[in-house]
């Protein structure tokens, strides 16, 4: 089988919304990925080994980062919002000066407004791209690149259709009517500073657009906008208590229709799923990657409406490119043959699949021993928080002590949707 390319899906043996609930869930998450762990552990996997003896060296590592970036250990949650404060400005507090004269619902909104926008923009942006921030004279790649680059266009009125009187909004009329210029202009791209997947990315919001007109209980009928989502959040909820599970589900309900080409059952998209021909029955592996760090940042305007996230740690992992290289670039993972490391793959390949199921589990295994050498609970440090202070810092951090611009050892082919 060519390395770079997948199998066509098997028909799944059942069909309907029962199948896509449980393929939405996180414990489908686990329980598929682990079927290709287990296959790893057994030397079976076609792509991959995993050495588990590694494990104490990774978490002492990660607990090195950890210290480094957090020396008490006060980890705020892995989100978008770390990223918006790149370079030590404050942007955040500058956002809640101009936010003041809001409710705290309509605040609450306008954060969960930016927070989706900006998630959906943050698939990989290549080794090139640079962003020149103008009001600080700073340079940013990558996330932060993407994430300041985001922040300044929704506080620049980009996505608003009443950029006059509202511009700190994100509304269903004005990203269908976004064109590429405007999002390259945005995110300064030209001839010497290009950006992977800008066409994906434009695509991705106008195609959220539609879905914010599709769906008016979770996006409202008078002007759609993504933020809504917080008072159907605020429904959900009991006793003040809302499950972090849910507003998972919530949002992949919301979102699922955005991305292109991706596995359908039943008529419905199935977004971040993919497939491998040694999982049992159907073949179909989720990851749901930008949905769960979408729903890690969309918690923090939750909490400050002063609900109570319940089951923070049902969430997993992100199978993504730092949290997977940490894996392999710390001998967790080992590619089978050399060449797995000198090609670009897609990401519906098997070798994606592999690397992103047994990075999922791995994470789990991690965080489990980086407790234990901490003596810490997981109610105390959560999953979110690991990753945070934690691995995916980690993941960056050995990346730039091996590579050339601190690029993953497994190159993808993005189309700026998925990483």
């Amino acid at each position: 089988m060519d390395m770079g390319t997948a199998k066509t899906p098997k028909t799944p043996r059942t069909e309907g919304k029962e199948l896509v609930a449980y393929l939405r869930s996180p414990s489908a998450i686990r329980e598929r990925c682990g079927q290709l762990f287990e296959l790893a552990i057994e030397g079976k996997l076609h792509y991959f080994s995993c050495d588990l003896t590694h494990l104490p060296k990774v978490a002492e590592y990660v607990i090195e980062v950890m210290r480094e970036q957090y020396p008490d250990l006060q980890i705020p949650f892995h989100s978008r919002w770390r990223h918006f404060e790149a370079g030590d400005v404050q942007r955040l507090f500058l956002l809640d000066e101009r936010l003041a004269g809001l409710t705290p619902l309509e605040k609450a909104a306008a954060k969960f407004d930016l927070a989706i926008i900006s998630v959906l923009l943050d698939a990989g942006a290549g080794e090139n791209w640079y962003y020149h921030e103008r009001e600080t004279q700073l340079d940013f790649r990558r996330s932060e690149g993407l994430a300041v680059a985001s922040f300044q266009m929704f506080c620049d009125g980009t996505f608003s259709s009443d950029k006059q009187t509202a511009p700190l909004q994100v509304d269903a009329q004005r990203l269908q009517a976004l064109t590429e210029k405007e999002l390259a202009d945005g995110f300064g791209v030209n001839a010497e500073n290009p950006l992977v997947g800008i066409a994906g990315r434009l695509k991705l919001l106008q195609k959220l657009g539609q879905s914010l007109l599709s769906s008016p209980h979770l996006f409202g009928k008078q002007n759609p906008r993504p933020g809504n989502l917080v008072n159907y959040l605020i429904e959900k909820s009991c006793n003040k208590q809302l499950a972090a599970a849910t507003v998972l589900t919530v949002v992949l309900e919301g979102l699922s229709n955005i991305w292109s080409g991706r596995i359908e059952v039943a008529g419905m998209n199935l977004g971040d799923v993919w497939f491998h021909p040694s999982v049992a029955d159907d073949g179909l592996v989720p990851f749901h990657k930008l949905s769960q760090w979408l729903t890690y940042s969309l918690l923090e305007p939750l909490q400050e409406l002063g609900l109570e996230i319940t089951g923070l740690d049902a969430l997993t992992g992100l199978a993504e490119y730092r949290n997977g290289g940490l894996c392999l670039d710390l001998g967790l993972i080992s590619p089978k043959r050399s060449e797995i490391l000198l090609q670009s793959h897609s990401v519906a390949s098997e070798i994606i699949v592999e690397w992103r199921a047994l990075t999922v589990i791995l994470l789990d295994r991690i965080a489990a021993t980086v407790r234990d050498k901490l003596g810490m609970s997981a109610e105390e440090l959560p999953l979110v928080k690991i990753l945070q202070g934690g691995t995916w810092t980690a993941g960056r951090k050995i990346a730039a002590e091996r590579r050339k611009n601190g690029a993953p050892p497994i190159q993808i082919e993005s189309d700026g949707t998925v990483f």
